[in-house]
């Protein structure tokens, strides 16, 4: 096998377990349930700034999206958005 090359089924889950951590203050949490899966929001701190972590737990599998502070606005409008198009909303969008 190539040094570099990677053996078969090599997750790359593992390059977050093999990272040194970072240390966190966690500021504020809350879940909510919508059918099956369980999302998770933390407003995270780190040396490098805030950010939000929104976890989705389905059956014990989970996927994390981070959204560094200075984001969350824009993350907001966009997210307004997609709830008017759904139809969950009456409001306008600006």
């Amino acid at each position: 096998m190539i040094p570099d090359e990677r053996p078969i089924g090599f997750a790359s889950a593992t390059y977050a377990t093999t990272r040194p951590g970072v240390a966190e203050e966690t500021l504020k949490t809350d879940t909510i349930q919508i059918e099956r899966k369980t999302f998770v929001f933390a407003l995270k701190e780190n040396p490098r700034g805030r950010f939000l972590r929104i976890t989705e737990d389905v059956n014990g599998r989970r996927d994390t999206i981070i959204i560094p502070a200075p984001g969350l606005e824009d993350f907001k409008k966009i997210l307004d958005l997609m709830i008017q198009a759904s139809g969950g909303s009456e409001a306008k969008a600006e």
